[in-house]
């Protein structure tokens, strides 16, 4: 068994990058909503430690998320960040007040004093700041141990019973010795061990799947993303030739895709593949359809209703597998649920696809931990590393309707840019990139003629976790040389121009 943190989730919007730093730090931690489990309960589940997070409320408003106050008593060490900071203090008798004239949001300079959770740490640094509430009143038991130019109370410390709380949010990278301060917390506060290797992990599922699936016919939609892929070779090393994997390759993909997933799992893997070239069916879907919402529904119906057809021809299947990571569990409301559970109507399936299991190996991991988990089990590096492509495929990067000839405009020009940034050794500077062919089309020239052709659109952008994102300042010779090969060598392209938005307020993709 190895150690566990709890974050429990009070709304903020960081609980996943929490619980992704504290695994980085080889600790498995979980995250649950703050109402779903009690203080008895944190101590009967044998949790190391509790970590409070964020959240967008005022503790003193009375509809705000509280927590029972026993939770100070148990004897588990507390970390409180930002909202569970004020939280801890509101519980222990402590007294919050409005900021009014002294919120800080953004870089903020930060004086500690030595403590456990600041053991290494200067006495003088920059942390993220992000609150218009502050502790006016630390708890009786409660020392200060930091502070800022506006804020009195910037981190507050009880040794005797291991509880600490910090206004700051250590997770996030613009707080210096964040990672160190949580290092602090989980091995010299918790006593942790880290001992949450993704090797275990492969292991340890593999074995699990094998004895719990023994004589089972399996089934899996195979869509040549990160997830579904590993997934995929997971289950197979588990169970074998009684594992189908379906591939419904809707003609949406980039450049050689579909070829590409296929030779790899039937080829390396051995697996039994069924691919259905459907390309005909979506697009006639799609013919005249221009509102980017209405396009996803569409490949998401129609996909369903061909994977169903499949599942029928292969006859009776047992169990479902889905690709489902932690981030969907969690935004889903599902974080109770079990590994295994008897369901027939998951992720939009039909009801008369008929499973007796369906089965989320994955549902544990993050995105990071996935990719981890497919080098293990020997994916290429092309596609466990791929960028990250949306279901809908190249339809939600063609603004408009969609045809065949936009389609392998923009096939090529995305195929271009990713071998000018991979040539440059630029893929490490950026975490997403990839090409839109726009709505618009402009006047061009090319010898002594007059043209006029579409835009394209090149997007780059560096993050941690997508939820935030800056473009990326790739260079201008990447940047020169993509745009040269693409007018020249895409016909109908007669002008590149490079996306310097960051999100907020765009998004990533462009639909």
């Amino acid at each position: 068994m190895v150690d566990k943190i709890l974050v429990l989730d009070f709304g903020g919007q960081y609980n996943q990058l929490i619980a992704r730093r504290v695994r980085e730090q080889s600790v498995y931690a979980e995250i649950k909503p703050y109402n779903k489990i009690t203080a008895d309960g944190i101590k009967a589940e044998g949790y190391k430690g509790v970590i409070f997070t964020g959240g967008p409320n005022s503790v003193y408003d009375e509809s705000s998320p509280h927590y029972d106050p026993k939770i100070l008593e148990i004897g588990v060490p507390i970390l409180g960040i930002c909202y569970g900071d004020q939280l801890m203090a509101y519980m222990a008798g402590g007294k919050v007040d409005s900021a009014e004239n002294s919120s800080e949001y953004g870089k903020t300079s930060l004086t500690v004093e030595q403590c456990p959770l600041f053991e290494g740490v200067p006495a003088d640094s920059v942390c993220w700041m992000s609150h218009t509430d502050f502790i006016s009143e630390p708890p009786k038991g409660f020392r200060t141990v930091a502070r800022t130019e506006k804020c009195p109370c910037a981190a507050m410390c009880d040794e005797e019973r291991r509880l600490y709380g910090v206004q700051f949010h250590p997770e996030v990278t613009h707080t210096v010795y964040g990672k160190d301060m949580l290092k602090n917390f989980l091995f010299g506060v918790c006593g942790c061990a880290a001992d949450w290797r993704m090797e275990s992990f492969v292991e340890q599922s593999v074995e699990k799947y094998r004895k719990a699936l023994a004589g089972k016919k399996v089934l899996l939609a195979l869509s040549g993303g990160v997830d579904s892929s590993v997934a995929a070779a997971l289950m197979h090393r588990a169970v074998g030739d009684n594992l189908t994997c379906v591939f419904v390759d809707h003609g949406l993909l980039r450049k050689d895709e579909g070829d590409f997933v296929e030779k790899t799992f039937r080829e390396k893997f051995g697996m039994n593949l069924v691919r259905v070239n459907a390309r005909e069916r979506f697009l006639t879907k799609l013919r005249g359809v221009t509102e980017p919402e209405k396009k996803r529904k569409i490949i998401g119906e129609e996909f369903i209703r061909v994977f169903e057809e499949e599942a029928k021809k292969i006859g009776k299947i047992n169990v479902l597998v889905q690709g489902t990571i932690y981030p969907d569990v969690i935004e889903s409301g599902k974080g109770d649920s079990a590994v295994i559970k008897s369901h027939h109507n998951v992720g939009g399936l039909p009801d008369v696809v008929d499973f007796d299991e369906i089965v989320e190996p994955l549902r544990d991991l993050f995105k990071d931990e996935v990719r981890e988990a497919g080098t293990r089990l020997g994916i290429p590096k092309e596609l466990v590393w791929r960028q990250p492509f949306p279901g809908p495929g190249l339809a939600v990067r063609v603004i408009g309707e969609i045809t065949e000839e936009k389609l392998a405009i923009t096939r090529e020009a995305d195929a271009i840019f990713r071998e000018e940034v991979a040539a440059a050794g630029a893929e490490g500077m950026t975490n997403q990139y990839f090409a839109v062919l726009t709505g618009l089309r402009s006047v061009g020239v090319m010898g002594d003629a007059r043209t006029y052709g579409y835009t394209v659109a090149l997007r780059a952008v560096t993050t941690d976790d997508f939820m935030t994102a800056e473009w990326t300042r790739l260079p201008f010779e990447v940047l020169e040389r993509a745009s040269s090969r693409i007018t020249n060598e895409v016909q109908g392209v007669s002008r590149v121009v490079y996306d310097i938005t960051s999100k907020p307020p765009a998004t990533v993709e462009w639909e």
